[in-house]
Order: structure tokens, then C-alpha cells, then sequence
């Protein structure tokens, strides 16, 4: 049974002297979307060991900040350790993270590696860095979530991440496939889960100014122009700009998926639909209905 995505309330409009009304709101807002997620997906059991990824940005540090309000009132025990990884990118605040994460008592670790240097070595110029970065960092984060028995792994993505990537996907790929709440590893041994699923971007950045979160830009890839994310996501704005409301449905429909109105044999059989006796097509039908040798000849 899928699950079906809650409408996300109309951003309220700002009033003089509203500001901590409106902080109010929206921590509350997006403690209830987190906990839905959570819910929805069985994102958090009893026991679990979450390595929260946080990158210093405003979607990871708003995730941890949700996630340890949410435990505070949880009915179940979990444990809760932020990971940041460390890329050796130039001018990189070191400080910055572990003096905030002191700050707020929260367990930590900061793995180290270098891995600007090999993205900038076998990257040639002018092309995007994203797609090896994000392998590199995925291994050092999942080889350490082994290693230190973590039972789940949290990322920040968001609503709309999840939304360009569908498109990212279908535009470049060829596919219809997208970033999933809850994930399976590919191998096998890790659960990805996402509690920002059912939370807007905008609303993300209105709480993170809110909360002043210490963000730290990042310089790998920030400046690449090109990037076909980048694309997707001014044709996202725009859509939201001239039909407001539009990137909710986009995202309530990744969750409401018909595959029989779809076109994947694989996911659908369409060759016994409408057969009396069910039965296969004949051996030459290949040929006689294409006029070429079946594939497999």
C-alpha cells in the first residue's frame, strides 16, 4: 500500500512583529511533516543507531535539529550521531561543525578525507564534479556506518530534491525513477532514509535563517552553472511561480504510482491481459509482428 503524501499548508504571509509567531509555526510544521515521514516509511524503529550526514548546510542541519526535537518526545529509545566528512576542499571551516555540534551536546564524529583532490585531478575542466564527489563521499560515509554499526543512515534531502530528481532522471536518463523516502543500499547493507521527505525547500531555508544555523557553502560545486540540477531546478521555480502548487502534486504523485497505466512489461503483464487461456505468444510472433529475429537469436 503506498503512502499517501499530506498537503503541505500555504506559506503564511509575514506581518511586522510576526517573526517568532511565525518560527513557532514553522518548527512546528516541520516536526509534524518529519514525523509523518518517520511514520509513513517506518523510517525510526526502537534501537536504532541513525548516522545523521550532515554537511553544513542548511537541509542536514535543519534535519538534526528536527530529529533531536522529535526524540525528546519519542515514544522509543534511538540514538542519534552526526557525521560529517571532511572533503579537504580549500579554505574548508574545520572548526565550525564540531563547535556548533559541543555547543548543542550532540555525539559527533568528523571522518577525513581527501577527496576535492581526486575529484579535481580526474574531472576535466568545464565538466561537473557532482556525480563522482557524491560516489566518493557515499562510500567513506557507508564504509563508516559499517564499521560502527549504525543501523540507519539519515540524509537532508528534501521535497523538492526529490522532485527534480524524478525529472533529472526522466530528461537525462530515460527512466521514471527517483530518490525514495527509505532505500535499501545497493549492497544490500545499509537503510538510507530521507525524514525531509515531506518537507518544502523554501520552508527549510525560512528555518534555518530563523534558527541562524553557522552554514557553510560549499566551493567544490557550488559555481558550476552547467549542471543539469540546476536546469531542472529553474524550470521547477518557474512552474511554481506561474501555477503555485504544482511541485506539491508532482511530489504526492511520486506516491501514487499506477503501473498498469504505465508501459513496463516488467512491471505489468501486459501479454496475458485480454487472453482467454493466458497463454504466451507463439515463438515466431517476434518476427511475423516486427519482421526481425526475436532478440535472443
Amino acid at each position: 500500500m503506498s503512502a499517501a503524501l499530506p498537503l503541505l499548508e500555504p506559506r503564511p504571509r509575514r506581518h511586522a512583529g510576526d517573526d517568532s509567531r511565525d518560527s513557532a509555526r514553522l518548527a512546528l510544521r516541520l516536526r509534524r511533516q518529519v514525523g509523518q515521514a518517520i511514520a509513513d516509511y517506518g523510517m525510526i524503529e526502537a534501537g536504532d543507531k541513525v548516522m545523521v550526514c550532515l554537511s553544513g548546510g542548511k537541509d542536514s542541519y535543519t534535519m538534526l535539529d528536527i530529529l533531536l526535537q522529535l526524540r525528546k518526545k519519542a515514544p522509543v529509545d534511538f540514538e542519534l550521531v552526526a557525521v560529517n566528512l571532511d572533503q579537504k576542499q580549500p579554505d574548508f571551516p574545520a572548526h565550525v561543525l564540531p563547535e556548533y555540534l559541543r555547543s548543542l551536546g550532540v555525539a559527533y564524529h568528523v571522518l577525513e578525507q581527501d577527496t576535492y583532490s581526486v575529484v579535481s585531478r580526474v574531472v576535466p575542466e568545464g565538466r561537473t564534479m557532482c556525480s563522482l564527489c557524491s560516489r566518493l563521499r557515499r562510500g567513506a560515509l557507508y564504509s563508516y556506518a559499517e564499521r560502527h554499526g549504525f543501523t540507519k543512515i539519515a540524509l537532508g534531502h528534501h521535497r523538492d530534491d526529490m522532485v527534480a530528481t524524478f525529472f533529472l532522471n526522466l530528461f537525462f536518463h530515460a527512466k521514471l525513477s527517483g530518490m525514495p523516502p527509505k532505500l535499501l543500499s545497493d549492497d544490500g547493507r545499509h537503510v538510507v532514509i530521507r525524514p525531509l521527505a515531506y518537507v518544502r525547500e523554501a520552508d527549510i531555508a525560512d528555518y534555518a535563517q530563523a534558527r541562524q544555523f553557522p552554514i557553510i557553502p560549499c566551493n567544490l560545486c557550488g559555481n558550476q552553472e552547467n549542471l543539469q540540477r540546476k536546469q531542472v531546478q529553474k524550470m521547477m521555480a518557474q512552474w511554481e511561480q506561474d501555477t503555485p502548487g504544482r511541485i506539491d502534486q508532482i511530489s504526492r504523485a511520486l506516491a501514487n504510482v499506477r503501473p498498469s497505466q504505465l508501459a513496463d512489461p516488467k512491471l505489468f503483464d501486459f501479454l496475458s491481459l485480454g487472453r482467454d487461456d493466458g497463454a504466451a505468444l507463439p515463438a515466431d510472433a517476434h518476427t511475423w509482428l516486427t519482421g526481425e529475429p526475436p532478440p535472443n537469436d
